[in-house]
């Protein structure tokens, strides 16, 4: 098991993981049509954010990806995780990870869209519920959370 920088070849598997991992909640298959643009990993995306992903043996079962949103937050754009390995404790390896990138940089605040079903387990590793948008699907609203950064 790695976690190893994506490299733009990497952009079909990747959005596979994404379509599966949100199909995961319950979504039909029309509504993840519905948002296959939004949930399209293209090659330029892995060269212009970081991108990070989980393989096991040769399989690429996960991923994370972030960018600045200015000198002292970034956003976790996306972590997904294929459906098979939800639950398992690698989407906790995943923001680990991810964690300890950022207390290397200047960071001091996190920022993400979370998933609605996902919502609890980024309110397990610290993040707070700061806002939310609403989505496409009536009644539907992602919670925008935050996780400020303590420096030591």
């Amino acid at each position: 098991m790695k976690l190893e920088k994506a490299n733009s070849t990497d952009n079909e598997v990747l959005t596979a993981i994404t379509k599966k991992s949100k199909a995961y909640w319950g979504y039909s298959e029309e509504q993840i049509q519905n948002w296959s643009e939004s949930l399209t990993i293209t090659p330029t995306y892995i060269e212009t954010k970081s991108v990070y992903k989980l393989v096991i043996d040769t399989k690429t079962v996960g991923y994370y990806s972030f960018f600045y949103e200015d000198e002292h937050t970034i956003k976790l754009d996306n972590l997904f995780i294929l459906p098979e390995y939800i639950g398992k404790g690698f989407g906790r390896m995943l923001m680990d990870d991810f964690l300890i990138l950022v207390k290397r940089t200047n960071v001091n605040k996190i920022i993400l869209d979370s998933e609605p079903n996902v919502e609890m387990f980024y309110t397990k590793l610290g993040f707070v519920k700061v806002g939310e948008i609403e989505t496409s699907i009536k009644n539907r609203y992602l919670p925008i959370m935050e996780l400020k950064i303590n420096k030591k």
